[in-house]
């Protein structure tokens, strides 16, 4: 023990000078051609791996003249996680670790002569990747490599600047390598000259303000390096109050000055550096304390008018953040990939002078004029919601080209765009549940005018823009997190004024809010009432809702959903604050809880999101066992909601794509297949019948209309997916997406859609909707089989009644007669004829007609169908026309005429006798033409013998 005691002693003095850092090597100036052993100090930096007993890993690459930046690594040695014996460090006590790295350019594989390496980067971590060590503001450690020959370098203070008290005695050392003399400099005057390799100077801190040391090593042929670095004495602070109206974040008080404003209790200080202190601390800027001791707080003034900059906060001289209610960032890490024709001239990060994400302002900005002033919302029930990613929307993921997109969605009849999250997250290519800042638009959509300009452009259209908001919590670059983190336990601190501690919820991603903390409520207040006033977004879908909860349910996620007062009260809070700003703005939430709780927030006002994803998914494949594929739960009256306030769908980004799931494991019966494309796609039609009719505000998922049918796993979950907009050009897609439109438009335009007077039997492969209304009614009906079967229409009442895709009509005599239908046939039945929609995008069946004469050309059911071995057929000719009445097989050949002369104005019936037929599926086509007119209709009908 003795031994390794002394060991340890030497390494302490053999390392004294450089033992302060994180990183040090044991060569005062090494350079990528030497032998390298490096040491880490896990007391040091931001501490996460102090008195951790278990293995430690290196993630580490190089910086190179080839980088674009300190994080720009090259030649990475592992994927992050990755565990392997070149890469492990071996402790030499307690929290002093070694890593062998030998001649960095074999140990990296640097293999080009004309890559030189700058620094060695590290990350080091536990094998788990639970606990990281990282410096001070969780950047990440850098070793600096020199060049040979002549160098110089501050030993002490090790940080720049160093933060001391009043009449501290400081230590100043610099050591050289090739020069035959060292001058240290203290603002600018001589302290110290020798021609040794190193030097220490004490200076006594004896006033406030900043101390600027120079290190100048000198060579033979009067060559010189130089070295820097400060140390600082705060002045006492300044106690006063905020000016009047001056809000938290960055306040534009004039076209020449900005007041900053951070909410920081329990901090001792805070500087703001940035472009106008040349990223150096000094110290008139040196923030104010408010009396209450929550808020620091400055002027900056002499800005250029509309000149952007970019600033920080350094904290307690050791941490660096954004402003919190920046409504732009400067990101290291992410904005280099930003293209400029994305976001035209963005403003470029200042590498090497800071390090984290930074805040951007900008006086004497020309304020958004908008187009579009007094949209007026479409109402709740009415909303067909259309749900859209960006980034797998649109190749260029910008909103100019969004903005191009808005005839595509005018025309399909949506008239509510929900864009998944766009505050600024982790990342550029992100479903952006990863949020960062909540009032800064993300950059890789474009810049902020070029969202409002959309905004305004989808109101011109009529359309609703909902945002999709992410306030259940925030990710580890966020100043909210920063500001107060545990790095020992890589959390949250306990002192956070935001955030939890540990999540009060097993779903929780990032790190959790608590919703109950006064912070918080004035945040998420801050952040709701910004977006709707100064981007006009029309509502929000609150993402997460359930886990706004602060009681503690981790571990039984039932617990989680039952129900829960005290989260309905912060719900109702968010939600009261909202409509003082916007009374009708829409409030959505993914929740997901007990139904007791859903239905006192849906009487509240509120809209709660409808998943029924697996039921109709199950039904378009063609499975209908054990009641799997009931719709009713998509129907807010069988949940006992009074008011229409479930937002169903079948698909959302975060389900399976019913395409993808018909395609891969669809049911199938002789030679009947949802396997086959055009086969999944009807179903698809089938499907879309049960979903729009059903009374209430419906949400679909982006190109569900063409039938997406790319997997949500292709490329990892969360990853890219392909953009089709090559399906709106194929066929049967295309009639998918007039299917869609029809059926949208059906449910806007028409009162019994809206009624509440609707019954549903939809659990079994035959289902039926009947919806009643004053105006008129409506029998839905399907067959979700692979078989044919009989459904009963249940008839409202007694007379004529239409077919709505076809235009064909039928006389009911018994209310209760059922309807044989092929599988994935089915019809929408009204009392009253409405106009007819585009032929043939629903039964696939060609038909020629003027749709101006339709309404006088009364084509009854043939009665009875199925039939053996006769059956009658019925029409009424309004005028006098020459008629074809034909019966055709299902290979389109015909196998009687029933009629083919002319015809005077009346009422006609035919029998057809089938008796030399085989059993099967026939249809008969009649067709009247006159000088005015020519229209044709088809039916089809089922002889069974």
């Amino acid at each position: 023990m003795k031994k390794r005691f002394l060991l340890f002693a030497a390494l302490i003095l053999l390392f004294k000078p450089v033992y302060s850092q994180v990183v040090f090597s044991q060569l005062s100036f090494p350079t990528q051609n030497d032998s390298i052993v490096v040491f880490f100090d896990a007391t040091k930096g931001n501490a996460g791996l102090k008195g951790f007993t278990g293995d430690v890993y290196a993630h580490t690459g190089v910086i190179t003249n080839l980088s674009t930046g300190p994080t720009d690594w090259k030649h990475v040695k592992t994927n992050w996680g990755q565990n392997t014996p070149d890469t492990k460090l071996t402790r030499i006590s307690t929290d002093l670790y070694q890593l062998v790295i030998g001649f960095p350019r074999v140990y990296y594989s640097v293999t080009s002569s004309s890559e030189k390496i700058l620094k060695l980067a590290f990350v080091f971590r536990s094998s788990d990747n639970q606990k990281t060590g990282r410096e001070a503001d969780g950047s990440d450690i850098f070793l600096d490599l020199f060049d040979s020959g002549l160098n110089v370098s501050i030993i002490s203070p090790s940080e720049s600047p160093l933060f001391v008290a009043l009449n501290d005695s400081v230590k100043v050392e610099a050591n050289q390598t090739g020069g035959i003399n060292l001058s240290l400099f203290l603002n600018d005057s001589l302290i110290a000259q020798t021609d040794s390799t190193s030097l220490v100077k004490y200076v006594t801190a004896s006033f406030a303000g900043k101390y600027r040391i120079k290190a100048v090593a000198k060579a033979a042929d009067n060559s010189t390096k130089e070295d820097s670095a400060s140390f600082i004495v705060n002045a006492d602070l300044t106690i006063e109050n905020l000016p009047s109206g001056i809000k938290d974040g960055i306040n534009y008080v004039s076209d020449t000055s900005v007041v900053l404003s951070l909410f920081a209790p329990e901090k001792q200080f805070v500087y703001v550096i940035g472009d106008f202190t040349n990223w150096e601390v000094e110290p008139e800027y040196f923030m104010k304390r408010t009396p209450d001791n929550n808020r620091y707080w400055l002027e900056v003034s002499g800005l250029t008018p509309g000149k952007e900059y970019i600033f920080q906060y350094l904290v307690d001289g050791s941490i660096k953040i954004a402003d919190p209610y920046s409504e732009k960032i400067s990101d290291p890490y992410n904005d280099k990939w930003i293209t400029g024709s994305t976001y035209p001239g963005l403003i470029p990060y200042p590498v090497g002078k800071t390090t984290e994400i930074a805040s951007v302002l900008q006086t004497a900005q020309q304020p958004y004029q908008w187009q579009v002033s007094n949209f007026q919302k479409p109402n709740k029930t009415d909303l067909v919601i259309y749900e859209l990613l960006i980034r797998d929307f649109l190749a260029s993921h910008d909103y100019k080209t969004l903005i191009d997109t808005l005839g595509y969605l005018k025309n399909l009849g949506i008239n509510a765009i929900e864009l998944m999250p766009v505050a600024e997250f982790e990342g550029n290519e992100s479903w952006g549940y990863n949020p960062d800042f909540h009032l800064a638009p993300d950059k890789y959509y474009g810049p902020k005018n070029d969202l409002k300009k959309f905004i305004d452009a989808a109101h011109a259209n009529g359309i609703a823009v909902i945002m999709d908001i992410v306030l259940n919590h925030v990710m580890g670059q966020s100043p909210l997190a920063r500001l107060y983190w545990d790095s020992a336990n890589n959390r949250p601190a306990a002192n956070n004024p935001w955030l939890n501690q540990i999540p009060k919820h097993d779903f929780n991603v990032g790190n959790d809010f608590n919703h109950e903390s006064t912070a918080t409520k004035a945040y998420v207040d801050r952040v709701t009432s910004f977006w709707i006033s100064e981007y006009h977004f029309d509502g929000f879908r609150f993402d997460l809702s359930k886990g706004f909860t602060q009681k503690n349910t981790l571990g039984n996620i039932n617990a989680w959903g039952q129900f829960d007062q005290s989260r309905i009260n912060i719900l109702e809070r968010i939600a009261t604050n909202i409509w003082q700003i916007d009374s009708t703005a829409y409030i959505i939430l993914e929740h997901f809880a007990d139904n007791t709780e859903e239905k006192v927030l849906s009487d509240f006002g509120m809209m709660i999101w409808g998943k029924s994803t697996n039921e109709y998914n199950e039904a378009t494949m063609g499975y209908n066992t054990s009641g799997k594929s009931d719709f009713s739960w998509g129907a807010y009256t069988v949940r006992g909601w009074s008011q229409p306030n479930l937002v169903t769908y079948m698909e959302s980004h975060d389900e399976e794509r019913l395409m993808y799931k018909n395609l891969q494991f669809g049911n199938s019966s002789g030679s009947y297949s949802v396997k086959n494309l055009s086969t999944a796609l009807q179903r698809i039609k089938m499907a879309a019948a049960f979903f729009f009719t059903i009374p209430g505000p419906k949400m679909i998922w982006q190109f569900g209309e063409l039938g997406y049918d790319i997997s949500i796993d292709f490329n990892g979950r969360t990853g890219n997916k392909p953009i089709k907009w090559n399906y709106f050009s194929q066929p049967d897609r295309l009639k998918l997406y007039k299917t869609f439109k029809t059926l949208i438009n059906l449910k806007k335009d028409y009162s019994p859609f809206k009624s509440n007077n609707f019954s549903l039997n939809v659990s079994g492969a035959g289902k039926r909707i009947n919806l009643v209304d004053s105006s008129f009614n409506v029998s839905i009906i399907g067959n979700f089989d692979v078989n044919t079967l009989s459904v009963n229409p249940n008839f409202a009442d007694f007379g004529w009644w239409y077919d709505y895709f076809t235009g064909d009509s039928m006389f009911v005599t018994n209310l209760q007669l059922p309807i044989t239908l092929l599988p994935g046939e089915f019809h929408i039945f009204t009392s009253k004829r409405l106009p007819t929609p585009e032929p043939d995008i629903v039964t696939g069946i060609e038909r020629n007609e003027n749709i101006s004469v339709i309404k006088n050309f009364e084509l009854m059911q043939n009665y009875p169908n199925p039939f053996n071995p006769s059956t009658k057929i019925t029409f009424l000719l309004p005028q006098a026309s020459f008629v074809s009445l034909k019966v055709y097989d299902l290979l389109g050949r015909e196998v009687k005429t029933l009629v083919n002369g002319k015809l005077n104005s009346g009422s006609y019936t035919f029998d057809f006798n089938a008796s030399d037929l085989a059993s099967g599926i026939y249809f008969y086509r009649i067709s009247a033409q006159n000088e005015k007119n020519n229209f044709t209709r088809v039916r089809k009908m089922m002889l069974l013998k």
